[in-house]
């Protein structure tokens, strides 16, 4: 309940206004443009790595011929 009154309008009011009061008005899409492709490499790195630790743990067959 205290985190709800916490993180309420008023309060996202007060960050983007203050946002804008730091960064500018013309760099706030530049850095939400940075924050989108950071999420993204970010998840291709997890999906990357899910499919390294995948194919390190299955087993291999023995090969024809032993």
């Amino acid at each position: 309940m205290f985190l709800g009154n916490v993180f309420g309008p008023d309060l996202v009011v007060v960050i983007v206004v203050v946002a804008v009061l730091v960064f500018g008005g013309s760099a706030i899409p530049k850095l939400a443009r940075n924050l989108g492709q950071a999420k993204s490499e970010f998840e291709k790195g997890l999906k990357t790595a899910k499919t390294e630790a995948a194919d390190t743990t299955e087993p291999k067959a023995p090969e024809a011929g032993q």
